[in-house]
């Protein structure tokens, strides 16, 4: 019986958006059931502002977080890679599961846009969560 929690890698091109508010969640929800990491291929040297308010609005303070860059052993260690994004910007790992998630980039967008966006991302974390944790009881 596998007793390892899936580790996600939740990757996109800066690391400053997306990526920070999934990861956000998954660690959150996942309640210790996963292990996650975050991290862009091109990583910028803060986080998005409006991501951090939208975040700080539904009780998670990401505001410690900086962006990380991608380490061929962070997608090594993947049991499930989320890109978001990326394009052809993010390489690709071999991992038990992959995913390309197609979500707006909050990059200069306005706090309701980006509340939207986080709601989206919320919900498929959700999903996903709920996916890993179903098939590894």
């Amino acid at each position: 019986m596998n007793t390892k929690s899936p580790e996600i890698l939740f990757l996109c091109v800066h690391n400053a958006g997306r990526s920070q508010m999934a990861a956000a969640f998954a660690r959150s929800l996942g309640e210790g059931r996963v292990v996650v990491n975050s991290a862009g291929s091109d990583p910028t040297s803060t986080l998005n502002p409006a991501v951090i308010e939208a975040m700080r609005e539904v009780g998670l303070d990401i505001s410690s977080e900086s962006p990380k860059r991608l380490t061929d052993q962070m997608g090594l260690d993947a049991d499930v890679i989320v890109t978001m994004g990326c394009g052809d910007a993010c390489p690709v790992y071999f991992a038990t599961r992959y995913e390309d998630w197609e979500l707006e980039d909050p990059s200069g967008k306005d706090l309701e846009t980006v509340r939207r966006i986080r709601n989206e991302i919320e919900g498929r974390v959700v999903m996903l969560l709920a996916d890993l944790t179903n098939r590894s009881k």
